[in-house]
């Protein structure tokens, strides 16, 4: 039992630390400059739909598994001696919890902000809201890319 949860933990804190890169990670490079295409109602809309969709089981299985799964992986290899690899682990998790740091304190106030503007089609100035919100979004989702690509490469490093 010992040896599963020494072989299934890390893996589990590797493959939730890299689909909660990859969540970032799409929207930097795709979502985030598809949107920035479109017009500010338009890109308005969309991001409402995407702040409402995304609150499902699946999203909060990575949120919050990523995170505690690296906290386990953590507490593994420290207990068992394994000095090195919980440097990494630690490591991987003060990144995610910098991730989450930056996500409630810039990412969901912006979202929050979005939805409070109200429907797409009745928004007085769209092109206010959506300069409210869009520039400080994407810089941040940028720094939260970055940060959890790095907790990744800790969590591969830590196993």
């Amino acid at each position: 039992m010992v040896e599963t949860m020494h072989a299934l933990v890390p893996v589990s804190a590797v493959v939730l630390s890299g689909l909660f890169a990859g969540l970032f990670f799409a929207f930097s490079i795709a979502v985030m400059p598809g949107l920035a295409r479109v017009g500010d109602r338009a890109m308005i809309e969309a991001m409402q739909g995407m702040n409402a969709a995304i609150l499902n089981p699946w999203f909060a299985v990575v949120f919050v598994g990523a995170p505690v799964t690296v906290l386990a992986s953590l507490v593994l290899h420290a207990s068992s001696g394994e000095a090195g690899a919980a440097v990494f682990s630690a490591a991987s998790l003060v990144l995610l919890v910098a991730v989450y740091v930056i996500t409630f304190g810039v990412n969901v106030p912006r979202n929050n902000a979005l939805e409070q503007a109200g429907p797409a089609e009745r928004v007085g100035d769209p092109a206010e809201v959506r300069a409210a919100f869009e520039g400080v979004w994407v810089r941040w989702n940028h720094v939260r890319t970055l940060a959890s690509a790095a907790a990744l490469v800790c969590a591969v490093m830590a196993h």
